[in-house]
C-alpha cells in the first residue's frame, strides 16, 4: 500500500468534505501540521468541526482557517493567543466547546482506544459540567466526558518511514500521538522521511498501522515560534563580567 504522497494537497485528495470533524495536532505553534492546514484552507472545504488544543494565531496554524471562515466549531482547551478566534466567538460566528486541557487529551485518547465515555472529577461544579451526567464514586462526584473520534486527523512528526511509523520530538508529542489513533484516516507530515528499518523501533511513538498517508516536508521548512521571549542583557553586568574574565 503506497502511503507517501508528493505534497499536502495530494495527501488530502478525496478525504475532505463539508461538515467533517478534523483533529489537528500540536501545542501552540509547536508540532502543528501547518502544511496540511494550508492545503485544507486551499481546498475551500467548510463548516468544519476542529479538535485542537488551540486555534493557532491570527496568521498561522488554524488561524488561517478562521480567516476564511471554514471552521464552524472548535473543541479546544486554550485559545488565548488568537484575536480573530475571540472576535468570531463573541459575534456568534463560531461555536466553542471548551475543555480542561487534561480532559481534552483524555477524550482523544479514549476515542482512539474505543472507549465511548469516562468519568473525571475535573470540572465538577463548574460550567464544564453543565448538562452532563454526574455520578458518585467512593463519596466523590464525577462528571462523564465522551471520547472523541474524528473523520480525519492531521499530525506533524519529526521523522517517519514510508510505512507510516512516526517519531515526534519534544513538545510536538503533545496531542499528535493520541490524535493519530483517534480518526478514521490519519495523514502525517514529516520533517525527515526514511526507509523502513532506519528508525529505532524503541523510538517509534505512532505505529504505521494508524497512518494512511504521509507527506515529506521540503528542506528549510519554516517552523514558527508563537512567542519569542529572551532576557535583556544588562550592559553593566556584561561589562563587569568581561573585566572579571580579563582579571
Amino acid at each position: 500500500m503506497r502511503k507517501v504522497y508528493p505534497d499536502a494537497k495530494a495527501a488530502l485528495a478525496g478525504l475532505l468534505r463539508d461538515g467533517m470533524t478534523i483533529m489537528s495536532g500540536g501545542f501552540g505553534l509547536c508540532g502543528i501540521p501547518s502544511a496540511l492546514i494550508e492545503a485544507i484552507r486551499d481546498s475551500g472545504v467548510k463548516d468544519l468541526t476542529v479538535v485542537s488544543n488551540n486555534a493557532g494565531i491570527d496568521d498561522a496554524g488554524l488561524g488561517l482557517l478562521l480567516q476564511t471562515r471554514q471552521i464552524r466549531k472548535m473543541i479546544s482547551s486554550y485559545v488565548g493567543e488568537n484575536r480573530l478566534f475571540a472576535e468570531q466567538y463573541l459575534k456568534g460566528e463560531l461555536e466553542i466547546e471548551f475543555n480542561p486541557q487534561g480532559t481534552l487529551a483524555e477524550r482523544i485518547r479514549a476515542g482512539g482506544a474505543g472507549i465511548p465515555a469516562f468519568f473525571t472529577r475535573t470540572g465538577v461544579g463548574t460550567d464544564v459540567a453543565k448538562g452532563k451526567e454526574t455520578r458518585e464514586f467512593d463519596g466523590e462526584t464525577y462528571v462523564m466526558e465522551r471520547g472523541l473520534f474524528a473523520d480525519l486527523a492531521i499530525v506533524h512528526a519529526y521523522m517517519g518511514d514510508t510505512e507510516g511509523n512516526l517519531r515526534y520530538r519534544k513538545t510536538a508529542r503533545n496531542f499528535n500521538p493520541m490524535m493519530a489513533t483517534a480518526a478514521r484516516v490519519t495523514v502525517a507530515q514529516v520533517e525527515h522521511l526514511v526507509r523502513p528499518g532506519e528508525m529505532d523501533p524503541d523510538c517509534i511513538h505512532t505505529p504505521g498501522v494508524f497512518v494512511k498517508r504521509i507527506v515529506a516536508l521540503p528542506p528549510g521548512y519554516e517552523k514558527r515560534i508563537e512567542q519569542r521571549t529572551v532576557r535583556r542583557r544588562d550592559p553593566a553586568a556584561a561589562g563587569a563580567g568581561s573585566e572579571n574574565a580579563a582579571a
